[in-house]
């Protein structure tokens, strides 16, 4: 009668040894082999932690409706001025010019944020000054929530200069942030969520521009204006006032840096071959007994 083969399972065979032996110092050394050097290898191949990482997010941006404008009207120091700011215009005197502002902020994609200013200034001028040089800042709430919450006021500087008097200063680039290290990616960061400048203080210092400028880029975020180059009309008609045109977008921003993930990838990867390796080098010293142990099949430790 012919034989063949209906059903097929492996055996289990449990090699059993006490505490202190060499099966037993064989296998903590087979663990530290299998688990250890997959650590190493992954790590010694550069880039195990990732550090750094990057994601876009749509910041919540809005103007504060705060300006301080100073241009010169000649190349021997005059100029006139105006901000938002009642003290800084009270120290101006007859510098003083009072322009006409409009301001617009759009939500192009509908989705609850602003993607972009539109702003306007004329400034009026006597007969005889001109135009030719513009610093102006502007300030803005700023605001991410992704994975990096980050609360903060911010500052956008605008200038330009010419030799030759001009009669618009059109402006169209991007609100860019810039940090200088990570984000964090625990709470709630307000630390710069305090005025860029001190709008109730009464001393001139405190509007000048080189001390303002100064504490701001000391900070770890500040934001900036991405323009490939502001455009400078000239010929200007007299009694017309001088225009500032400028268009701000508020684009998508990257932010956060995480690490285990990427590593956790890496280490695995490496460890299943360790794994694999390892658990035939046990096979194969178990079933010679080439260590001393005691094999039991599994359908004897239910016997009784």
């Amino acid at each position: 009668m012919a034989v063949y083969e209906v059903y097929a399972h492996p055996a289990l065979l449990r090699y059993k040894t006490s505490i202190c032996t060499k099966a037993t110092l064989f296998i903590f050394i087979v663990l530290c082999l299998t688990y250890i050097p997959p650590l190493l290898v992954a790590y010694r191949s550069q880039g195990f932690w990732l550090k750094r990482s990057t994601y876009e997010e749509q910041p919540n941006v809005r103007f504060q409706y705060q300006i301080l404008l100073i241009a010169a009207t000649s190349t021997n120091g005059d100029y006139v001025a105006w901000s938002t700011f009642p003290n800084f215009n009270t120290l101006q005197g007859s510098n003083l010019r009072i322009p006409s502002v409009s301001v617009r902020e759009d939500d192009h994609n509908k989705d609850g944020k602003f993607d972009r200013l539109n702003l306007r200034l004329d400034l009026p001028l006597r007969a005889e000054e001109q135009i030719y040089s513009v610093q102006m800042l502007l300030t803005f709430s700023y605001q991410i929530f992704r994975m990096s919450t980050v609360l903060m006021q911010t500052l956008l500087y605008v200038q330009h200069s010419s030799s030759v008097p001009g009669s618009q200063l059109y402006l169209n680039g991007d609100l860019r942030l810039q940090q200088r290290v990570p984000l964090g990616h625990r709470g709630v960061d307000t630390t710069y969520n305090v005025p860029v400048i001190d709008g109730n203080s009464p001393f001139a210092s405190t509007y000048d521009l080189v001390n303002i400028m100064g504490s701001y880029q000391e900070r770890n975020l500040t934001t900036v204006l991405s323009t490939p180059g502001p455009v400078w009309t000239v010929g200007r008609a007299a009694g017309t006032p001088f225009q500032i045109s400028a268009v701000i977008n508020y684009p998508v921003e990257p932010g956060f840096w995480e690490m285990v993930k990427f590593a956790w990838i890496q280490y695995v990867s490496v460890l299943l071959i360790f794994i694999w390796v390892f658990q035939r080098v046990q096979t194969f010293v178990f079933q010679n007994q080439i260590l001393p142990t005691v094999p039991i099949p599994l359908h004897k430790q239910h016997q009784y």
